[in-house]
């Protein structure tokens, strides 16, 4: 049986590679109690690092270098207004992707990172806001590029981050017990759900914080690099 040849081997690679970073990831994430244990805090945050970023930064650039592989579904980019609706799609992304669960100290292993558990801030919107910060941004950015690449990359990056939502929640209950079943209880998954039901409200107040300045600082940085970005991953070839 024929492929049809607009599917090209680079929708496969991308799946491959999806896969690899998922298992690097989530398992390095489910070692973590072994891990910490053998090597210490600090030690494991380090190799952690070593394993995942590298695999992100190869997904990235080859996410950029073949986004317009494969049948082109739609074309949006000449629809008025729909670039700044992406790029304000990609804001809130970032808004959750990010101050949501990072402590910056922590990630550096500079303070010990920890396993933490809170229902405030974001999290009274929803549990996992990473899960819906990538969902976000897979929305924009198959809307703006329309091709079957983008599209198969989204739906990979959404089941690593649903099957992230049981997995995360596995763990916490794993290490906090009751304590965490509590705080299911008044949260939810999918956004603003617990705050429509009653189980949860919002406290603006918690959100005044030197993460979410940092984020939109990031974001604005990011629009001016990133035709930059784009050529420069664009001489990688692979």
């Amino acid at each position: 049986m024929m492929l049809p040849t607009w599917l090209t081997p680079s929708h496969f690679v991308m799946l491959g590679l999806q896969i690899i970073f998922a298992i690097a990831h989530s398992g390095g994430a489910a070692l973590r109690p072994w891990a910490e244990k053998k090597i210490g805090a600090r030690l494991y945050r380090v190799f952690f690092a070593l394993v995942s970023l590298p695999l992100a930064t190869i997904l990235i650039i080859y996410f950029f270098n073949h986004r317009y592989d494969g049948l082109q579904l739609w074309q949006a980019q000449s629809i008025p207004g729909i670039q700044n609706l992406v790029w304000v799609f990609s804001a809130i992304s970032f808004l959750f992707l990010y101050p949501a669960t990072f402590n910056l100290l922590e990630i550096a292993a500079i303070q010990k990172p920890q396993v933490n558990l809170y229902a405030t801030g974001i999290i009274r919107i929803t549990r996992h806001p990473q899960m819906v910060g990538q969902v976000i941004w897979c929305i924009a950015h198959t809307l703006w590029l329309g091709t079957t690449f983008t599209l198969v990359t989204s739906l990979g990056l959404i089941l690593h981050h649903t099957f992230g939502v049981w997995h995360g929640d596995r763990r916490l209950y794993q290490r906090y017990g009751d304590a965490f079943t509590e705080v299911k209880q008044h949260t939810s998954i999918i956004p603003f759900l617990a705050v429509i039901d009653g189980r949860q409200s919002l406290k603006w107040q918690e959100f005044i914080r030197p993460a979410y300045l940092g984020v939109t600082i990031f974001v604005l940085v990011f629009w001016w690099l990133h035709p930059l970005l784009i050529s420069s991953t664009s001489r990688i070839q692979f």
